[in-house]
């Protein structure tokens, strides 16, 4: 059993790198952002909508991988969809950081050479939308039901850690350098770090097995075994396969997206929704310019940035280590009250114009009860609920309308602001009251089950649910 579980670790890791570089490609634009404000926006002559649309465009990308990644699952497989995520990654790294190349003058900013920036950000974005799919859905189809809600949990882990990372990089490359080296090469040493993880993410692929779950959809059955079995041992290894086959058995009926009723698509969709709409991106996305607002200088607010980037990590372990023994929904409750307390505190600041140490505890409180639940629980739960024949399309779903979700939230932030900081608060508090009973009401519980029982938890439903109707 060790030496299964080193395996079944070694190919999560592996896997985990994509949750690493859609955490490092998302994040990094914070430290980047006012460079670009600088480089770009204001020696054009650009507004504020030109600076939204630069530092939310990778979510454009976002929307369109996400959406494409059912098709790449089917059609190419978990691994080799993962792999054209990494070269998307790696393009993205070198083009956003030198968007001059071929065709335009370093240190001439203009609008063909912003569009040019804002194209490379796009492709890493499409990078990103496939691995925050296909990653979750490579990790729950290769782990054992008993942790797999720790392993995908990992997932988001790698995320948060890739976040940690890019905040140190930003913050090692811009310390001790002036603004104006910043604001015209220091944000390109920024974007071009990424390649890094890239690379090594493309490389390491080419060692890790297809999933059986795929593999058995191929008609490759002895290999789906022989995967198995080093995952599982002999005895339950044949008894998964059986129910593996039993579940892909192929018609007509079967295939059709709302095969096992809408309900399982509504809750998947809403899980995305609400994850971005209690306004977790907003507070990673633009961490240095919230603190700033409050006072804090520049270097000062980087590091408050690193210090909720910490908090981040011991949390998403907490949920690691608690997800297969307190189960998803109590998680996710318990984090929904976290963050409505967190940001309804930040709201009562903004309203009271208290702006100080207790907004950023408040934030702290906001920010950890993400991390412990709808952060790696939303994931788990998106690689875990739908049924074996809908999967690649129905996950393809959910996250294409997280990253929408995501763009309007992320975009729509600076405006709101204007308006009233305070409503903006408020605001992403409601949304996490709302996100509580939202758990309690629809979403089932998946600790222990395997992909298998979930199909039939959903064939129950709709078949309990025909039966009302007729009642």
């Amino acid at each position: 059993m060790n030496k299964n579980s080193l395996y079944v670790f070694s190919i999560t890791l592996v896997a985990a790198l994509g949750g690493l570089l859609f955490g490092y490609d998302t994040a990094v634009i914070s430290g980047a952002e006012g460079s670009l404000k600088v480089y770009f926006i204001d020696s054009l002559g650009l507004g504020s909508l030109a600076h939204g649309v630069t530092v939310s465009s990778a979510l454009i990308g976002c929307i369109i991988g996400g959406l494409v990644s059912g098709y790449f699952a089917t059609k190419l497989g978990r691994k080799k969809s993962l792999i054209l995520a990494a070269i998307l990654f790696i393009v993205s790294a070198l083009g956003s950081s030198y968007p001059e190349f071929l065709f335009f003058t370093k240190g001439e900013p203009t609008i063909a050479l912003l569009l040019a920036f804002n194209f490379y950000r796009v492709i890493g974005g499409i990078g990103v939308g496939l691995a925050s799919a296909i990653c979750p859905i490579y990790i729950g189809e290769i782990a054992p039901a008993a942790i797999r809600g720790r392993l995908v949990s990992f997932n988001q882990f790698m995320i948060i850690f890739g976040m940690l990372v890019v905040y140190f990089v930003n913050w090692g490359i811009a310390s001790g350098e002036t603004m104006a080296w910043t604001n015209d090469v220091g944000w390109r040493y920024m974007f071009a770090s990424e390649a890094i993880p890239a690379v090594l993410f493309a490389v390491l692929l080419c060692l890790v097995p297809e999933t059986p779950r795929y593999l058995v959809i191929q008609k490759q059955d002895q290999k789906a075994l022989a995967i198995l079995t080093k995952i599982n041992g002999s005895p339950e290894a044949k008894a998964i396969l059986m129910d593996i086959k039993q579940t892909i058995t192929m018609n007509a009926s079967s295939q059709k997206l709302f095969a096992y009723g809408k309900l399982v698509i509504i809750v998947g969709i809403l899980l995305s929704v609400f994850q971005q709409f209690v306004g977790i991106n907003v507070a990673l996305y633009y961490a240095p310019r919230i603190f700033e607002s409050m006072g804090a200088a520049k270097d000062s607010s980087m590091l408050q940035t690193i210090i909720m980037g910490l908090v981040n990590v011991v949390f998403t372990i907490i949920a690691i280590l608690t997800v297969d023994r307190w189960g998803r929904k109590p998680l996710l409750i318990v984090g929904s009250i976290g963050m409505s307390i967190g940001m309804f505190g930040v709201s009562s600041m903004v309203f009271s114009n208290m702006i100080g140490i207790g907004t950023l505890i408040f934030i702290i409180i906001y920010t950890a009860s993400f991390m412990m639940s709808w952060g790696p629980i939303c994931w788990v739960l998106i690689s875990e609920i739908f049924p074996n024949k809908i999967r690649g399309r129905a996950v393809a779903i959910a996250v294409a309308v997280q990253w929408a979700a995501n763009y309007f939230i992320s975009s729509t932030y600076p405006t709101m602001m204007e308006y009233s900081g305070g409503l903006t608060y408020g605001f992403y508090g409601l949304m996490s009251v709302l996100s509580a009973l939202f758990v309690w009401k629809l979403v089932p519980e998946t600790k222990g089950k395997t992909l298998e029982q979930m199909e039939n938890t959903w064939r129950k439903r709709k078949e309990d649910q025909k039966d009302s109707q007729i009642i």
